[in-house]
């Protein structure tokens, strides 16, 4: 009987997890000496670069227990013969719902209600700003299956839709497409859900910013640096933006005296949308699923680097 394969695990994995691993591979880590004997990776948040790679001489596969491979040096992993995969799919739901409850946290005023009543301040209901969503319009920047299954949320609280995604087709989509300067016109809630590619960096600017209706609200589950933080900070500083939810940041976490940091119309999570309870379990079920297909042999449908099969094969 062959022996079984080894995978990294780079953090530690909530109690319970190593059973998925019972006759099928051997997990070690988080220890970075760990990575001399693996063949295999399960990646949580760790940046992947050639030279920490390189400290893995039998590494095959990295698989992302998660959507994102931003932290990952794709060129890198092809030049060594290094397969790059993701789990688009099991941080769906989980994210989305976070998203929403960013959302309603900021229309309804959430945090400057807790403090005036924690601090016996005014009359609570006069001073209560919270807003109502229905009617309102709000607009998703990447419809993928998070941005896909935060409209039908939007839908259920009566909130008109709108998308922004480029490489989709207007004509089979079931939300109307628009463009990027259309959606921010026309949104009073704005939600990121693209992932931070070269093109999205920074996307929202001062510009696009300025661009939002005054008074509208900014919300991203999807990944820090699609934002700047300087220009959204004054765009809450001026009131053109009326608030903001923020599941990433830059950097993570935020450290506590960053500007961002309390405000009573800025909600801020460390990076957790997706690590719910069965989040969790089903990303790294997905992630190392992935591995186990790729260290058996076979192609792995979700491979971000494709054209590391090219290479192997010349």
């Amino acid at each position: 009987m062959s022996a079984l394969p080894t995978i990294y695990v780079d953090r530690t994995m909530p109690p319970g997890f190593e059973e998925m691993f019972t006759g099928r591979a051997v997990p070690v880590g988080p220890e970075l000496s760990a990575l001399a004997t693996a063949q295999g990776v399960i990646a949580g948040g760790s940046v992947w670069d050639g030279p920490r790679m390189d400290t893995a001489p039998l590494l095959q596969v990295i698989s992302r227990a998660g959507i994102g491979f931003d932290a990952v040096d794709l060129r890198a992993a092809t030049e060594r013969g290094v397969v790059v995969c993701n789990a688009p799919e099991s941080p769906t739901v989980s994210t989305a719902e976070h998203t929403m409850a960013l959302l309603l946290h900021v229309a309804k005023s959430l945090s400057a209600n807790q403090r005036r009543l924690r601090g016996h301040i005014g009359d609570y209901y006069v001073d209560n700003e919270g807003i109502e969503l229905a009617g309102r319009t709000l607009g998703v920047v990447g419809y993928g299956p998070i941005g896909q299954r935060v409209v039908k949320a939007a839908l259920g609280l009566g909130m008109e839709v709108l998308a922004h995604d480029p490489y989709l087709d207007p004509n089979n989509e079931d939300v109307e497409l628009v463009s990027f300067n259309e959606l921010l016109e026309r949104s009073d809630v704005v939600s990121a859900h693209c992932p931070l590619t070269d093109e999205t960096h920074e996307l929202f600017n001062s510009d696009a910013f300025a661009k939002m209706r005054r008074g509208s609200m900014f919300v991203n589950a999807a990944r820090g640096g699609v934002v700047d933080q300087d220009a959204l900070v004054d765009a809450l500083d001026s009131g053109h933006i009326a608030g903001a939810g923020l599941d990433v940041t830059v950097p993570e976490p935020l450290p506590t005296d960053h500007p961002l940091q309390g405000r009573d119309n800025v909600m801020i999570t460390p990076h957790i949308a997706s690590a719910t309870d069965l989040g969790r379990r089903r990303m790294f079920q997905a992630a190392l699923d992935n591995a186990m297909t790729c260290l058996n042999g076979d192609r792995v449908t979700t491979c971000v680097n494709p054209e590391v099969y090219r290479e192997q094969k010349t």
